[in-house]
């Protein structure tokens, strides 16, 4: 249910710009790491690093608050969709800018966005409990010393089946495969996820979720709370 979406890629790679050489940290299968760059991944986890293809990056086993790597180490430090889950947020982005020449690329999202979709709002409000205290974009943005904040647009039929990838197609939050592929789904109580379903599922039957929600449905993207968060720590490469 994980893949890559190549109009979520191409601003990805927009954003690291000029770089050759790029360390992307919780790196996981390998989603989003250009194939023209000498891309490095970070990615702690043994069940993730089993999922990279052949001809993936290479991988190293360690987190993002402790990078094995010296100063300057690359053109830029990349995430994506994976900063959220660090032990310690402020370290992580501190690693990111410590071994980064040149930029550091994050792409993540904002929080009041996100919990206002129709999905937290209504279904999943137990997710406000899962993001780390004090997480913002403007705390990001002081930690990594300035820079730019881009608005990333969802498209209704985005691949990459992340927590709102499927904000015009519900019915697809009932399928277990593709809550298997979302994080929330697994740090909830089981009972909660359980009783989040089956009111979609009612919703859904009834007419319900349309009445309200049915102005989606007309529309091709979505922003939704997801961001690029570009720090440029040189003026050029």
């Amino acid at each position: 249910m994980r893949r890559e979406d190549p109009r979520l890629a191409q601003r990805i790679r927009a954003a690291l710009g000029d770089a050759r050489t790029v360390l992307n940290v919780g790196a996981g299968a390998g989603s989003y790491e250009p194939a023209d760059l000498e891309v490095t991944a970070v990615e702690p986890s043994a069940v993730m690093r089993a999922q990279r293809p052949s001809g993936a990056a290479p991988v190293v086993d360690a987190r993002a608050e402790s990078l094995p790597f010296a100063d300057d180490s690359f053109d830029a430090a990349m995430a994506v969709l994976s900063d959220h889950h660090w032990e310690d947020h402020a370290r992580g982005l501190a690693e990111l800018r410590r071994v980064a020449r040149h930029s550091v690329v994050v792409f993540t999202w904002e929080r009041k966005s996100l919990t206002d979709s129709w999905l937290v709002r209504d279904y999943l409000p137990g997710f406000a409990r899962l993001v780390p205290p004090g997480y913002s974009l403007e705390q990001m943005l002081a930690a990594l010393g300035g820079g730019r904040i881009e608005p990333v647009a969802i498209p209704h039929d985005c691949r990459d089946g992340f927590l709102h990838a499927y904000w015009r197609r519900p019915r697809a939050y009932l399928d277990p495969r593709v809550r298997a592929g979302i994080s929330v789904f697994r740090l909830l109580e089981p009972d909660e996820v359980a009783d989040a379903v089956a009111r979609l599922e009612a919703d859904l039957d009834s007419g319900e979720w349309e009445r309200r929600n049915g102005s989606l449905l007309e529309l091709e993207e979505l922003d939704l709370g997801y961001r690029i968060v570009v720090t440029e720590l040189t003026t050029g490469i």
